[in-house]
């Protein structure tokens, strides 16, 4: 077995990126503290063709360099809007026609019957809230959003750093 080069990869040009079909999933982040987990999640949504990313409250923006420290350029390839406020951002697709659903622990269904009930082919415009490290996503942005789904953990430790939590959602959605 051998690992392949950069030119077997075949990966898009960032001209290619922006010309190519997206996935009809958006990201919003709530208040996002670390400019890390920003960058991460820009990384993460290139990797899955996601078409774009909204970044609400205090949410770090582009460019900084610890963004593209982990973003890895993904920031020039994905599409992004900032928002003073999250609800804003969720209004805004809601207008839009997306569906918008928080990624918090509440009495919502889990992600693996979420993602189970959506058809084979879907075709649905989705958008999954990521909050705060600490705090989670705003009550404010819970009451406006159209559902919660959970993602199921079972150890000792009950939540996920938002980078992990988004790049299972998104697999989970794109697979």
């Amino acid at each position: 077995m051998r690992k392949l080069t950069m030119d077997e990869l075949g990966r898009k040009s960032v001209a290619d990126f922006k010309l190519a079909n997206k996935k009809p999933l958006v990201v919003v982040m709530d208040n996002i503290r670390s400019m890390h987990n920003v960058g991460s999640v820009f990384r993460t949504s290139d990797a899955f063709l996601i078409a774009g990313i909204c970044l609400g409250g205090y949410t770090p923006q582009p460019p900084h360099r610890d963004i593209q420290k982990t973003a890895l350029g993904a920031t020039e390839s994905v599409d992004w809007l900032y928002y003073e406020q999250t609800a804003e951002a969720v209004l805004a697709l809601k207008e839009q026609g997306y569906k918008v659903y928080a990624i918090e622990q509440t009495e919502g269904r889990s992600l693996e019957k979420f993602s189970q009930s959506l058809p084979v082919k879907n075709e649905a415009s989705l958008a999954f809230v990521f909050g705060n490290e600490v705090e989670g996503v705003s009550e404010e942005v819970l009451a406006l959003c159209d559902g919660v789904i959970e993602i199921p953990q079972y150890g000792m430790k009950h939540s996920l750093n938002i980078s992990v939590a988004a790049a299972i959602v998104l697999w989970e959605m794109v697979r």
